[in-house]
């Protein structure tokens, strides 16, 4: 059992290691989030690809929708920091200013694009300056429909003989049904047609916003997990209560990860009461989102000083494990299946988690 103090991040992991193994958890699902997307452009199919053959149980595409009514994949509806368009002269003209979600931004919008100009963008790596290997691949895939998408899962569980589910999120679903473009219906509508509207298909339809998930109940019938970052959130994740009235719309919660493993003063810490509660209240619990590198880890979990460079991101994803989450998001898929596999395998006697 893991205490309630604090822990150094090795030990940690290897108390959590112990946990893990001795108990009779199903296997936590591995969600790559945007695909492998630590190492290829995030929400292409070769960074879904490398996913799936890393071993991920659910690829994670986000939602927006073009100009014509088709949903793509990308993680914002502004487009530069993800494909080569201020490049690009013939679209020079599109380029723009938006408040979204309350945020004024200024750039290039899916919704002024139609599918077909959007198909001559060239994807490219968003945070190049972390993660250069990635970065390298830039310009070689295209933005995906959520079609081809859910087409390369269905493909590769084929090949595969095993089942590769996905993990659609609604982006922005307020600011679309405002301009005329709602994608709750839109995605309804291409689940129906690939047999997946269904509690037991594999699907989870998640969002950041309730009235979107409440609304997309009343039409469709995959899983819905919602959505809440450590800032302020429409939901309350910090009572028992709080979390039950989740269960009212959402079969699932998808919590920042420090909500459920507390992290204070740069030192991973002790399980907090979530997972329980959400268990108690009968959802399945996804944090979100482990990546490897330095500047996205507790300090004590850094190694050296570039940010770049890749940390302990082994010991937070077997802490996350052991507290009894049924999965979790990470970019780096293959990482998170070794140490899950690791840990639940009892091999090691203790080690945190598998050498590299």
């Amino acid at each position: 059992m893991i205490t309630r103090r604090t822990l150094t991040a090795a030990g940690l992991a290897a108390t959590a290691t112990t946990a893990l193994a001795q108990s009779k958890m199903k296997k936590p699902l591995v969600i790559a989030h945007r695909g492998a997307s630590g190492e290829r452009p995030e929400h292409t199919l070769m960074a879904y690809r490398l996913a799936i053959a890393q071993g991920c149980d659910f690829i994670e595409p986000d939602l927006v929708v073009t100009k014509d009514g088709h949903l793509v994949v990308r993680h914002e509806n502004e487009i530069a920091g993800t494909t080569d368009v201020a490049a690009r002269p013939e679209f020079a003209a599109r380029k723009t200013r938006k408040v979204i979600d309350g945020e004024t931004i200024t750039g290039w919008f899916t919704e002024d694009f139609t599918l077909a100009e959007l198909k001559t963008l060239r994807a490219r790596e968003r945070l190049p300056a972390l993660r250069r290997g990635s970065a390298a691949f830039d310009g070689q895939d295209t933005i995906p429909t959520f079609q081809e998408v859910i087409d390369l899962a269905k493909a590769e569980s084929r090949r595969l003989g095993r089942t590769i589910g996905t993990y659609p999120e609604m982006k922005h679903p307020t600011y679309f049904a405002g301009i005329g473009l709602p994608i709750e219906q839109r995605l309804a509508d291409v689940l129906k047609t690939n047999d997946l509207n269904s509690r037991t298909a594999p699907v989870f339809v998640q969002c950041f916003e309730v009235a979107p998930l409440k609304a997309y109940g009343l039409i469709g019938k995959a899983r819905r997990v919602m959505l809440v970052s450590q800032g302020p959130a429409p939901v309350d994740v910090t009572t028992a209560a709080g979390v039950k009235a989740i269960s009212a719309f959402a079969e699932g919660l998808g919590p920042e990860w420090p909500l459920v493993i507390s992290s204070k003063d740069g030192t991973l810490g002790s399980p907090t009461n979530l997972v329980r509660n959400a268990h108690a209240a009968g959802m399945a619990i996804h944090p979100w989102t482990v990546r490897a590198e330095n500047t996205f880890l507790p300090k004590s979990l850094q190694r050296g000083s570039v940010p770049s460079d890749h940390g302990d991101a082994g010991a937070l994803l077997t802490a996350l494990y052991a507290s009894g989450v049924n999965g979790v998001f990470s970019d780096f898929p293959g990482l998170a299946v070794k140490v899950r596999d690791f840990a639940m395998s009892g091999k090691g006697h203790g080690t945190p988690y598998p050498p590299a």
